[in-house]
């Protein structure tokens, strides 16, 4: 009787084809399933009367903002003590919410002057807590670019970005758990990971101009002078050492050029609609 030696390769190929058509199953199914909650998780936003993929409600937008707020201020060193400057930052808030549609947004507004004197920064939580650093402030040349830098982060809260950030992180958390479920491969992971923070990022530029388009808006209702937003342009990039330590694409923010632009086409924008 003639000894048949046993095909091993091919039986490896089955389970090999097995295998991947078994990780294929699991990616679609995780994967699958986040996408879904995704984009059937939408509302439409009050103000903009854009539909948007957020996931949680406006008030919980607001209890997420009160409950977060004493822990930014204290990363920055606390709330300024100079209760005149407060003061100022609460007067120029007021009158960008007061006298235009933000009025209706249905948030509750506060405005933070923290105590770093280091980072100049500014930025809002959802639900309308809006936060300016002292170091920002004091580089500031005159209230209207106060209003800039404040309608900038109320249109954060408008466009309801927190929210859909969250939702969108959301997103990329599942399909990068499908990714390591149906593989088992750590690189696989890093890989995904990587291209989630890109995705993330291009998401987070969009939202910057995004803002400073609903801020000019506001500036102009409130009466302020738009243009002046372009100094804040000019600060930022000083404080950042010019702004090219890395490409747009790797960066949060659009460039300070690109920001520059979209104002200079919102003034004209809202020249036309608003009648100014």
């Amino acid at each position: 009787m003639a000894y048949r030696q046993p095909n091993y390769g091919g039986g490896g190929q089955r389970r090999r084809g097995r295998s991947l058509k078994g990780m294929l199953f699991l990616f679609l199914l995780v994967g699958g399933f986040s996408l879904f909650k995704y984009l059937t998780n939408t509302q439409v936003n009050p103000i903009t009367g854009e539909k948007q993929h957020v996931s949680i409600s406006a008030e919980q937008e607001v209890a997420i903002g009160l409950q977060s707020a004493p822990q930014m201020a204290q990363q920055h060193g606390g709330l300024h003590p100079d209760q005149a400057a407060q003061d100022h930052v609460d007067k120029v808030g007021a009158r960008l919410i007061n006298n235009t549609i933000a009025r209706s947004s249905g948030y509750n507004y506060e405005f933070h002057l923290l105590a770093d004197p280091n980072v100049m920064n500014a930025f809002a939580l959802p639900g309308g807590q809006v936060f300016i650093t002292a170091a920002l402030y004091a580089k500031l040349e005159n209230e209207d670019q106060l209003a800039g830098v404040l309608g900038h982060e109320i249109g954060h809260v408008i466009h309801r970005h927190g929210a859909e950030r969250m939702a969108k992180m959301e997103l990329t958390n599942g399909l990068t758990g499908a990714a390591v479920i149906a593989s088992g491969d750590y690189n696989t992971q890093q890989a995904a990971q990587m291209i989630g923070n890109l995705v993330n990022m291009k998401y987070g530029r969009e939202q910057e101009l995004e803002s400073d388009d609903f801020g000019v808006r506001l500036m102009m209702e409130s009466g302020y002078d738009p243009s002046q937003l372009k100094g804040v342009m000019d600060i930022l990039e000083s404080g950042s050492g010019g702004g090219g330590a890395k490409p747009e694409w790797q960066s949060t923010h659009p460039s300070h050029e690109n920001r520059r632009e979209t104002i200079e086409e919102s003034i004209e924008k809202y020249n036309t609609e608003l009648g100014q």
